[in-house]
Formats: structure tokens, sequence, C-alpha cells
């Protein structure tokens, strides 16, 4: 991996990246989300598809979760850029690539990356080196968050405009965040301008799913742990329905896994779908 050992991306940033990747590679077309700007990026070496993290086998269900997720986050920031939003705001946004990928409907927005700081430096560099640079629309916005830094205050700083509707996308983030700081987030995003839109992600407690699905997240939990960052909070749909309507939110909605799995997998022989553990809540203002 290129960089310092201060500056390099989160861990599960970039797997999310190469699994991203893996989807083009491993499994047959057609494919629900095309993304190979995000394994430039991270760089990972030749060998990256030995990793035990990217077997194909036993890694489909997640991997197809996550360009499930991409996809439907991604076809709803466009439909909302349709109506006239001009605001894109990605909480925890890792190795996100929209701006590079989709340049006709980045170029009509402002779209802010919320991370660390040091992945944040180091994404910039590797921008630079890969020739892509950082483009007027896109603001990188480092918020240390270890030290109680306020996402918010630094987003407004960045040139947010707090008048005017945005998409808030916040994906694979909040099961590594405390039920306290979700609430906080929630609270943020539901006082911005009537017409924003939240996309996040939750993790279903493990006595929800299926055994299969079961025995699969508890072994992600077991590695996340191992590896420094555990999952801390887990919440059924009429749970986390619940939380975003204390916020403030006007309207909510559950997106479950199945309804992904309709919309995006339908037709396919290979049996690729994707993970019932992780859902979506589509919050709007």
């Amino acid at each position: 991996m290129v960089g310092s050992r201060a500056e390099q991306p989160d861990h599960t940033a970039v797997r999310v990246a190469l699994w991203r990747a893996l989807h083009l590679r491993a499994d047959p077309p057609p494919h629900v989300f095309e993304d190979e700007v995000g394994l430039r990026l991270a760089d990972p070496g030749e060998d990256w598809r030995a990793r035990p993290d990217m077997d194909p086998e036993g890694t489909r269900a997640f991997r197809a979760g996550i360009v499930a997720r991409a996809r439907f986050v991604e076809d709803l920031v466009v439909a909302e850029a349709g109506r006239g939003v001009t605001q894109y705001v990605i909480l925890g946004a890792g190795l996100d690539t929209f701006v590079q990928r989709r340049p006709e409907v980045a170029a009509g927005m402002r779209v802010f990356e919320v991370d660390q700081p040091e992945p944040q430096a180091w994404k910039r560099r590797r921008l630079a080196e890969l020739g892509l640079g950082v483009p007027d629309g896109l603001r990188l916005v480092p918020v240390d968050f270890e030290a109680g830094g306020s996402w918010w205050e630094e987003l407004v700083a960045a040139g947010f405009d707090t008048a005017g509707p945005a998409v808030v996308a916040c994906t694979g983030v909040s099961m590594y965040l405390t039920r306290e700081a979700i609430t906080g987030t929630l609270r943020q995003v539901a006082g911005l301008a009537p017409g924003s839109t939240l996309a996040m992600t939750f993790m279903q407690p493990a006595e929800l799913l299926e055994p299969v699905m079961r025995d699969l997240l508890e072994t992600t939990a077991r590695r996340a742990r191992a590896s420094g960052t555990p999952f801390l909070s887990f919440f059924s749909p009429p749970q986390m329905l619940s939380l975003a309507r204390e916020a403030g939110f006007a309207q909510v909605r559950h997106v479950p896994a199945e309804d992904l799995a309709r919309r995006y997998f339908s037709g396919r022989t290979d049996g690729l779908r994707p993970a019932a553990a992780e859902e979506l809540l589509v919050a709007t203002v």
C-alpha cells in the first residue's frame, strides 16, 4: 500500500473498494455497480485477490450487499440532482469515487466527502498521483472524530449552503458508532433545509437473521473486533425508523435487502443476492 503510516486509508474502506472491483471480476454480467477507480486508489498490489477477505464464494452475500447499497444511493443522488438538489454529503466517505465515475452528474453539484484527516490526506495525494486531482466541485472535509471534531461545523466551513437541500449518505458506518453518535447525526441531518434526504445503512441484530446469515454476521463481527473496529450498534427496522422519527424527519422508510435484491438482482442465474444483515433507512426532511 502506498503512503506513510500516518496517512493510510481505513482498512474497511479498502475492503469495500476491493469488493466493488471483485464484483466485476468474479460475478458475471450484468453488473449491479461498476467501479474500478477505487481499486486504482487503493493500489493493493497484484495479489490482492489472494487476500482471505476476497474469497469469491465466501464473500458473495456481503459483496452483493456492498454493490447494491452503492447502486441504490447513486440512483437516489442522480434522481435528486434531476429535481434540482445541488449538494451531496458523504459521511465516512472512504474511497468513494462518485465524482470520478459520474462527472456528468457531479459537475452540477457540490460534493462534500467527510472523513478522518489522515485518510483524506492520503486520498488527496492518491488522486493527484493518478492524475485525477480534486475538481472545484469536490470538497474533502477532514474531521477528527476521535478528538471530538464536529462534522457539521467543518462542513459549513467547507462551503455547505445550510439554506439549500442536500442528499446525505452514510453507508457502512453506523455499526461502528454508538447509539448516541447515531442519534446526534440523525438530528443534525433532520435540521437541514426542507427537501433534504438521508440514506443510511444499519446492521440488524443477529437474532433477527436466518441461521446462515447469522453465522456470516458473527464471523464478520469477530474479524472487525480483532482488527480494532468493533461493531457497536445494531437496530431492528422498527427501532431505526423510530430513531429517525424522533430526530425530526418528516418521512421515513425502511428499504430491506429483499427490495434491493428484487430491484437489482432479478433474473440472475448465478444466485447472487445481497446479505440481509445490513438494511437501509431513507429519511426526508
